[in-house]
């Protein structure tokens, strides 16, 4: 018997996976434009910057050829701004590929799979396993069985001298029937979104990008709407987050949950849902003569019981609201906390690191149950 002395286990060092210099730098591109809310202009000082400090380019590859490259592949176009001069601006083909790095970077640990939908409880000839198994029942399809536990089954009850297979044998694999959910992802833009030194938009933009990647490519058939609320609240478009930015504004959330449910009622879809990214107190809301009531000093009791009210009446709806407070005060809390109760929701007080893997996991856990 020859003795192969080759066989064994073998260790090198680490080598990166090879980037092209155009990769190398669209990935710092990519991240720069979210940051800047889509202004190239800045992006690209922000790269050059970056350039000198840590030396990503060489003598034979500059951030000019860079840029030629970006025009090349589609990735930036010229355009006329707001004040009539000319400039360069990101096209769609940059907006999927930021949302695809943000995908990447928030739900990367994600296990890939086919196009899917919701789960309900029901039990039955469904579409998607479960990976429970029971035994046969009159009525279950030959699809259900699964061939490796019946057979399993056979061989304990009947020994595996004279195989036979029997109905007392057949084991089924529990499916679930799939259901369709309508997620409102609701953020915050009001101006303590940049307060303190901290960029807290950029966070949420990521992860609405993310999120909303995500459904179009793994859950094609679900809905995800995207408002944004600070005096008032109106939809945005998936293509529009890179450029999102915050604004001077107060806290309108009474706004923002009216919007989420009028969107809400128009779907046909039985799972219905609100996400709510937020990092301070609800300070505006607008009365009937279209005026606006506005106290950012404390939590004012008037404004207050307008957000409970719009709590209440989400749960009427089958609506459950989860909230993701990225704020750590605990008289901010008392707030979440009581509204919370009066939608019967759930709610995460967390800072930004990990506020991506939350909603993920929160999407994820509400799609294996049928929301009432």
């Amino acid at each position: 018997m020859k003795n192969d002395i080759n066989k064994g286990f073998h260790f090198k060092t680490y080598e990166a996976p090879y980037q092209s210099p155009f990769d190398r730098l669209f990935s710092v591109f990519k991240e720069l434009i979210t940051h800047t809310s889509g202004d190239f202009d800045e992006a690209i000082d922000w790269l050059r910057q970056l350039d000198v400090e840590y030396k990503l380019t060489t003598p034979e590859y500059t951030i000019d050829d860079f840029i030629e490259d970006l025009k090349k592949k589609g990735y930036i176009r010229e355009e006329i701004k707001g004040d009539g001069s000319g400039g360069m601006g990101i096209t769609a083909k940059t907006e999927r590929a930021i949302r695809q790095a943000a995908l990447e970077q928030i739900f990367g640990n994600l296990n890939k799979s086919g196009s899917g939908n919701h789960k309900t409880k029901s039990g039955g000839n469904g579409d998607e396993h479960t990976g429970d198994y029971r035994n046969f029942q009159f009525g279950d399809t030959i699809e259900q069985i699964s061939l490796t536990e019946s057979l399993k089954n056979a061989q304990i009850n009947n020994g595996v001298g004279e195989f036979k297979l029997t109905e007392n044998d057949l084991i089924v694999e529990e499916n679930h029937h799939k259901s369709q959910m309508s997620t409102v992802l609701m953020i915050d833009i009001s101006h303590s979104m940049i307060l303190y030194g901290e960029d807290r938009i950029t966070p949420a933009k990521k992860v609405a990008m993310a999120l909303a990647e995500l459904i179009t490519t793994r859950y094609p058939k679900d809905t995800l709407d995207i408002l944004v609320f600070g005096n008032d609240a109106w939809t945005i478009q998936i293509k529009d987050l890179p450029y999102l930015q915050v604004g001077p504004y107060h806290t309108n959330t009474v706004a923002g949950l009216q919007l989420a449910m009028d969107i809400l009622r128009r779907k046909r879809n039985t799972n219905k849902q609100i996400f709510m990214i937020t990092d301070g107190k609800p300070s505006c809301v607008r009365e009937k003569n279209g005026e606006y009531y506005m106290n950012s000093n404390g939590l004012d009791q008037y404004i207050v019981d307008k957000c409970y009210t719009q709590a209440a009446q989400a749960r009427k709806l089958h609506i459950p609201i989860t909230t993701f407070m990225i704020a750590n005060d605990p008289y901010l809390q008392k707030f979440v906390n009581r509204f919370t109760e009066a939608n019967q929701g759930k709610a995460f007080y967390t800072g930004l690191k990990g506020l991506g893997e939350m909603i993920f996991q929160d999407y994820e856990s509400n799609r294996k149950k049928k929301l009432k």
